[in-house]
This record gives C-alpha cells, structure tokens and sequence, in this order.
C-alpha cells in the first residue's frame, strides 16, 4: 500500500536528530504490571491492522506491507523518541514501553498521526484496566475532578474518541484507506460529504483531535487581509548547544487546565493561540530580543477529520503557518494571541484547507516527479522541507481535552504527548483536569521554558516542572546519587 500524503514528507525529511518519532503516555493510578500490559497490547493490536505495517521501499516510492510480526512491551530504556524506522530492516513502526506508572506509545509518524495513536492508545488502556479490574467500578468512584463541557476549550482543542472501542470493526481486512486520496486527489463529488467517509477498522473518528506534527506544504496559503505576506527572510531561528548524542531534550510542565483556560479566555482567544503567544514571548525574552530577525513564526497542525469525516487512523491533518513580527504595532501577550487567532481561523476552514491540500497533491502527482525514482523524490521533498524550515520559528500542537471511556478514565490520571523535535516545540493535552505542556528540543539549553513557567506563574498558574537528563553533567549527577544509594551512609 503506498504511504499517503504526509508520510512521504516524513521519510524525506528524517534524520538523526528528528527520527519523526512521537510519543503519546499515560499516568495510571499504579505502577504498571507488565504482563497484564503484554496481554492489553495483543488484544488490542489485532484489532488495528495498520500497526501490523512495516515499510518497505520501492523504485518509485515507499509503501506499507503487512507482516505477522508481534509487538512486545518493553521496560523503557532508551531515551524518548528513538528511532523506529531502519532502512531494509522489517521492524514494526511503534513501541509500546512502561516506566513505572507510565504507558507510552511511540509511533513513526510516517504510519499514523497523533489522532490514530490516541485511538491505539486508549484502546490499550481500555483493555490493560479491564484485566487489572475485572469487577465494575464501585459508586462514585469516577474521578469528579475532570471540566465540565462548557469548560471545554474552541472545538479544535476538545478531543472526543469513538466512545465504544469495543464496536471497532473487527471484519476489516487489510490496511486502511488514505483519506487525502478520498477528498483531494481526484474530483471531490458533491456527495462525499459527511455521510460518505473512507471506513476502516477503528470506528468513529474524533472530530477535533490535531495531529503532533504536520508535513510542511510547499506554497503559503493565503493570508486575511491587513495582516501583511508571509514573511521568511528575517524570520528568527532559536539556536544552541545540540544534546552530546542527538536525544530530545524534554521538558514538562503540569498545570490546571482550567486555570490556563482562564487566562486564554481573559484574552479572547483559544487555549493553543494563547500558548502560542506565550511560547512567542519566552522565546523573545530568553534571545535577549531577537536581533536583527523580529519576527517569530510557528506551525500549528489542524486536525482535518473535523471537516472531511475519515475513521482511517493514518495521517490526515495538514498545518496552519502564524506568525508575529515585534516593533510593528502592540506586542503585549493579549494583542500577539489576538492577531495569531485572527490569522489561524479563516486558514483553518474547509474551503482554505482544500485549496491548499489540492496543490500540493497536485505537485506530488506531477507526471514528471511520478517517473523520478525515489532517491531523486526524497532529495525534492528533502528541499521542500527545508526550504518550510527555513520560514519557522517554533512548532505547536494541542492535543486538547481528553475523555477515556470507563474504567480506564477513573485509572488514569495525567495524559502527556510530545515529538522529537528539529526545532524547539511543545505538545499539550489534558486529562483529569490536568494540562501538561511537553517541551522538546534538540538543544541542550531550557531558557525558554523557564520564561514559559515564570509568566504562567505570574498569571496566577500553579505549575510543576519535571525535566530530562541529557548532558553528561545532569547523567554523571544522576550516576553520583545512584552509587551512594547503594553504597549507604
């Protein structure tokens, strides 16, 4: 099966420092029991026949071929977000590790997007809580703590996951169909609309989930009026210290959701366009003021089974390209979320998101670029993606509020997701009231972060910071303390 739109992107732009790897976890109520686990991850990976995938490359392209191939729990031992993908070797593109009260999925985003995953995942979860929990839960015993729906966030940001997992189909046979071919590669008819999408085996779609990270596009879509043409000469790029051996640096921040709610509300805006802007600042504060570059530019990915229902749990989102220059107008934080919000919504519609998904399908199917070998292909979407780069500052995503069905939803608590990172970025999403932000890096420095977490918690936020280990300095610290543990006073 050939990969879809995004995919192609991925293995192009791939490299040691950006495996395309990312990573969506979940805190339970306990420290988790591997075996149990094992059983969970069988169970749920017949049902998901796309994740049984490996890739293979071709003359002209890759694709994905089925395998029998079984997928084993692991402690987690390597740092997050390895590499999955090797050249020629048949290995399946996700991992499933645990880490004391910890479950992660780690997926090659060239197979699935974040909204796949989080269908994946809570399905896992789903089937480890009822095997930990056979009896039924007693009364009460939900957590109340989780918002309200009015206290939900712009439709983009609220997750809603196929509510029965229990009613995937379990007839569907093969891999799953690729949903920008359904809309955008042929003639769309004016009947496939919401009640004509591509099945497959996973059940409803979530309708408001945005992906982790989206393929960059090779044309800027158009901008509102009076809010002035891209800019990508002068665009600001965060520089540092790499990590001694190519690992994310990761970053977390936890907070209540509602209290971040609060303040993007107080602005007018929604909660990703308010991080955005605060993520625009702490970048502007911890540069010292940016230079002779003023302006700051990020990617937000837009979830599209929103507006083209797809069940298909493969790649199906495309980015929205904002940006803020200083020095031209008012840069207090209310006024950049304002002015990101009104250049993400009119490119966020259906009709924008078409029009811009339509060309580059258009430049993939090129008669010319069909005949190259793939080599050749992955040296012209290598530039492209270079060339998106170029014109970025940082990159967000917004996983938004998630609801697991019961028991998992009483057994989880905290919900986390990031990617490993080419420049700096922060993924969020929320769960059981609680909204963790995930930094990732490629550089060894977390100024940034700490000017995220200062006004976060001059707004009135309650923020905890957890951080990883990545130089030989933090590593060596982490060995010191370990050694006179054992050896005792």
């Amino acid at each position: 099966m050939r990969l879809d739109n995004a995919s192609n992107i991925f293995l192009a732009a791939r490299s040691d420092s950006d495996p395309k790897v990312f990573r969506v976890s979940a805190e339970m109520d306990h420290d988790v029991d591997p075996l149990l686990l094992q059983a969970a991850l069988e169970e749920t990976y017949d049902r998901y026949p796309l994740y049984h995938a490996v890739m293979r490359r071709g003359v002209f392209w890759y694709y994905l071929q089925d395998s029998s191939l079984r997928p084993v729990v692991t402690p987690e031992e390597e740092h997050t977000c390895a590499a999955l993908y090797q050249v020629d070797r048949r290995n399946l593109l996700f991992r499933v590790v645990h880490h004391e009260r910890r479950i992660s999925l780690e997926v090659f985003h060239a197979l699935s997007d974040g909204t796949g995953a989080l269908w994946f995942l809570t399905d896992l979860l789903d089937s480890y809580v009822r095997l930990r929990h056979p009896e039924p839960l007693e009364p009460g015993e939900s957590d109340p703590e989780a918002p309200a729906a009015d206290q939900l966030d712009t439709p983009e940001q609220a997750s809603d996951l196929h509510a029965d997992p229990s009613e995937a189909a379990a007839d569907a046979l093969g891999l799953t169909p690729d949903s920008f071919a359904h809309y955008f590669r042929r003639h769309r008819r004016k009947d496939a609309k919401a009640d004509d999408p591509p099945t497959s085996e996973n059940g409803p779609a979530p309708q408001n989930t945005p992906a982790p990270e989206a393929a960059p596009t090779p044309q800027p879509s158009r901008r509102p009026a009076g809010l002035g043409r891209r800019t990508v000469h002068g665009v600001h790029r965060v520089r540092g210290t790499r990590t001694p051996d190519n690992r994310t640096r990761l970053v977390e921040l936890s907070m209540p959701a509602t209290q971040v709610l609060s303040l993007a509300r107080a602005e007018g805006v929604s909660m990703t366009m308010y991080l955005t802007g605060l993520f625009f600042e702490a970048v502007r504060l911890s540069s010292g003021g940016l230079g002779r570059s003023q302006t700051i530019a990020a990617s937000v990915p837009v979830n599209l089974r929103q507006f083209f229902p797809s069940n298909s749990p493969r790649n199906f989102f495309a980015t929205v390209r904002v940006e803020h220059t200083y020095g031209q107008g008012d840069d207090s934080l209310g006024a950049i979320c304002r002015g990101l919000e009104e250049q993400f919504r009119p490119e966020a519609t259906p009709e924008a998101l078409e029009r811009k998904l339509r060309r580059f399908i258009r430049f993939e199917r090129m008669p010319l670029l069909r005949i190259l070998p793939r080599g050749i292909k992955d040296v012209i979407l290598g530039l492209v993606n270079v060339a998106n780069n170029r014109g970025l500052t940082v990159a967000v995503s917004n996983l938004g509020r998630v609801a697991l069905p019961e028991p998992a939803e009483s057994r989880v608590r905290r919900m986390m997701f990031h990617v490993a990172a080419v420049r700096p970025q922060f993924c969020s999403m929320s769960h059981d009231g609680i909204l963790t932000v995930s930094f990732t890096s490629p550089f060894t420095e977390t100024d940034h972060v700490r000017e995220f977490a200062r006004m976060l918690a001059v707004g009135g936020v309650d923020v905890s910071v957890a951080a990883t280990r990545v130089t030989e300095d933090e590593v060596a610290e982490v060995t010191d303390v370990s050694d006179a543990a054992e050896v005792g006073p």
